[in-house]
């Protein structure tokens, strides 16, 4: 299924290995966890790059984090650097809203909502603007500071062990069928 579609798609390990760009970084990038699809490399890709989707910054930065977590834990490189992109413009206000309430719980605060900014000058000058910038940047800074590598931490776990266990699904499931049609064959055969 998904995973014959990725074999299908993803280069094979000796193409890798031979790999003019690849072959520069030696043994760091040959190791087979870091091509291979099997239960534990895919799930530690899924966490990696869960966990790097949430590193400030923009794709580049967060595509980085997933190949170097990947690489330092030697789980599927190129999983790990496609599963950052759940963070992107759509998604990054909700997921910081929910690490800044994460933060908040930890710190035992409550103060209800994000604190309001206003993005224009409304007849101010510059300087007042970034004061009221900054401002408002240390009184979210700490719960969201706090917030965002708990979330990190968070969604990896939560996504290794549901790949895990997904994984572990699907791989039942393909036994399931196997042993029906078995016994169909063996009851057509005994016929």
């Amino acid at each position: 299924m998904l995973r014959k579609l990725l074999r299908r798609v993803l280069p094979g390990h000796q193409t890798i290995r031979d790999h003019r760009h690849i072959a520069r970084f030696g043994h760091r990038l040959q190791h087979h966890n870091l091509w291979h699809l099997h239960r534990r490399s895919v799930a530690g890709g899924v966490a990696a790059g869960l966990f790097a989707g949430l590193i400030p910054g923009s794709n580049p930065v967060q595509f980085t984090a997933g190949a170097l977590l990947a690489i330092t834990f030697k789980v599927n490189l190129p999983l790990s650097v496609l599963v950052t992109l759940y963070s992107n413009p759509l998604t990054i206000v909700p997921l910081y809203w929910l690490a800044f309430r994460i933060g908040q719980l930890v710190l035992l605060q409550h103060g209800g909502e994000l604190p309001t900014f206003t993005s224009g000058l409304d007849d101010k000058g510059y300087v007042e603007w970034l004061a009221m910038a900054w401002h408002w940047l240390t009184s979210v800074g700490q719960p969201l500071l706090i917030g965002i590598p708990l979330l990190a931490i968070l969604l990896a776990f939560t996504g290794y062990f549901i790949t895990d266990w997904a994984w572990r699904l699907g791989v039942m499931w393909q036994w399931r069928q196997r042993n029906r049609r078995n016994l169909q064959r063996k009851k057509k055969k005994s016929r």
